[in-house]
């Protein structure tokens, strides 16, 4: 009762990814669109860093689709801010429907799931899927601001700093092979981890699953 199997099996034709130093210094680094030097990403603060990573996701997963702005009808997207702020001020540069999700590790898997549904009921041709975070704003959010020079414990996870979206499309006249085949919305699991350092034990449990 979980689980919705697409007849369709909408496509991803595409993808923007982009990411901060940090992440692009292992391998990472040769697979983004854009790799940065520079963590603010030439903003003053890192919430607009964020913001900018996800506009420029959001942009480059249209332009490798060989798609224009206007053709997309709604962009599902989500971060790890309070009101999705970077995902709401994100969608602000663009003239296309806008549904915002927070299901915080799970947020992408949830697009996903959400845009096949829309496509695969009809309800929708194109959707763009994303999600975005940068460590400094979630270290405010979360934790401590870095400001305040707390050190971190060494089993603290280290929120990434980056930004990635993909372009979902119906089969018919998809250029592509890779298909989402079914969707798995879970329950909300508590398994009393009360270590606010350790968020990832707390959210394992909880990840969307998308067949693909």
């Amino acid at each position: 009762m979980q689980t919705i199997f697409f007849k369709n099996q909408p496509r991803i034709v595409a993808t923007g990814t982009i990411a901060g130093p940090k992440e692009c210094a292992g391998i990472v680094g040769k697979y983004v669109d854009k790799a940065l030097t520079d963590d603010t990403f030439g903003e003053s603060t890192y919430e607009k860093a964020e913001c900018k990573m996800l506009s420029y996701a959001i942009s480059r997963a249209i332009e490798n689709a060989g798609e224009k702005e206007e053709s997309v009808d709604m962009l599902i997207s989500g971060d790890l801010l309070n009101q999705i702020i970077s995902a709401s001020f994100a969608a602000r540069d663009f003239d296309f429907s806008f549904l915002g999700v927070y299901g915080a590790c799970s947020t992408l898997a949830e697009a996903y799931g959400l845009a096949a549904t829309f496509i695969d009921g009809g309800y929708a041709k194109k959707i763009v899927a994303a999600t975005g975070s940068h460590f400094s704003s979630a270290e405010r959010q979360y934790r401590y601001p870095l400001e305040l020079g707390n050190t971190r414990p060494p089993q603290a996870q280290w929120t990434v700093t980056g930004a990635g979206g993909a372009f979902i499309t119906s089969a018919e006249g998809a250029n592509s092979t890779v298909a989402i085949t079914s969707a798995t919305f879970g329950k909300v699991v508590d398994f009393g981890i009360t270590d606010v350092n350790n968020m990832g034990a707390a959210m394992a449990p909880d990840i969307g699953i998308i067949g693909i």
